[in-house]
């Protein structure tokens, strides 16, 4: 295993001939993987999907891979549409979107755009540790906050109250509304499944903080793991109503292509013991599979146990007081600002 990182190899990519496999000549203390951040040059921002499964239509993100390394993160087969692995490619080979904030803006000005939500990190994190410093994600938030387009974040990243003052702003509009992903509030599992995501307590302090700005906040329980985190439901849905949390959802371990051999090499390497376990209560869930990539069921699970999962949240979620208000997005105030010429594309 590689300190601070998920993924322990680069499995093969599954649209490529050749791969590299690690032999006997490979040093164990040969230094590890460094990240590289390298220039993407796309020419469009918004990014449009039709699943059912999804409640949102558009999504931008300035990012590309992600330097969290969540080992079990279901958009690591994207990384192989680029040539690379889903394996430890995706946590250290970062693709910045730089025109990201200038594309957005061409975007939002076309005579073809309808206002509606656009969520930002629907796949991998916008706060992941680079926006820190290229602040793209940020630049992104003044735009969109310009227009008054509404906006729903999924992060695990403390890094999101850094733009406190831009989703005040929004949500004084109702365009605003955050989810802080929480799996697990075990600090030494949280570190080994995702190695540079926040730790659980900061992240119970960001939903605190965005709550007390009057920012609307709920939490995504998600992955749950079947035998490794399931047990953990009912404390971390407590936890995040007391931070202040209104709403929570949860969504059951996905394992799409490369990810499922990763996981499993993860499992050998981190709990052994409990791998047979997990591995058969995932396949109890998903049909007897490691993936069920069909729409309806690929987001909660069949079969007994997932039920049991769905009715232990509902429940947790009844004694802690979520879900009785949703906020409501609304695009009722987007405005172009005043003298911008409309791009007529």
């Amino acid at each position: 295993m590689l300190k601070g990182r998920g993924a322990a190899s680069n499995p093969a990519n599954r649209f490529e001939n050749a791969s590299y496999v690690r032999t006997d000549w490979d040093d164990p203390a040969d230094p590890q993987p460094q990240t590289l951040f390298l220039k993407d040059a796309t020419r469009s921002i918004i990014n449009y999907n039709d699943s059912p499964d999804v409640g949102f239509e558009a999504s931008i993100n300035p990012y590309r891979g992600c330097e969290h390394g969540c080992i079990y993160c279901f958009a690591r087969p994207n990384h192989e549409y680029l040539g690379f692995s889903a394996g430890l490619d995706f946590e250290s080979k970062i693709l910045v979107k730089e025109d990201a904030p200038e594309l957005l803006r061409r975007e939002l000005m076309a005579k073809s755009w309808k206002p509606q939500v656009i969520a930002i990190s629907g796949v991998t994190d916008a706060f992941q540790p680079i926006e820190r410093r290229l602040q793209l994600t940020r630049r992104c938030l003044e735009i969109l906050a310009e227009f008054r387009n509404p906006v729903v974040i999924i992060t695990k990243n403390e890094l999101v109250t850094r733009d406190i003052d831009l989703l005040r702003e929004l949500a004084r509009y109702d365009a605003a509304l955050v989810f802080i992903s929480v799996t697990s509030l075990d600090n030494d599992l949280a570190r080994e499944l995702e190695p540079r995501a926040s730790q659980p307590q900061r992240r119970l302090a960001t939903i605190r903080q965005l709550a007390a700005a009057g920012v609307p906040v709920g939490t995504l329980v998600a992955p749950v793991i079947p035998g490794l985190t399931d047990h953990e439901i009912p404390a971390i849905v407590s936890a995040v109503s007391h931070a202040g949390a209104k709403l929570a959802g949860f969504v059951p371990l996905r394992l799409p292509y490369g990810v499922a051999p990763l996981f499993e090499e993860w499992l050998a390497l981190h709990r052994p013991l409990q791998k047979e376990k997990i591995l058969g209560r995932l396949r109890e869930m998903r049909g007897g599979r490691l993936n069920d990539p069909n729409f309806g069921s690929r987001m909660h699970g069949q079969g007994a146990y997932a039920q049991h999962i769905a009715e232990l949240f509902d429940v947790s979620c009844r004694k802690a007081g979520l879900n009785t208000v949703r906020p409501k997005l609304s695009a009722a105030s987007f405005r172009r600002p005043q003298g911008a010429q409309l791009n007529l594309f």
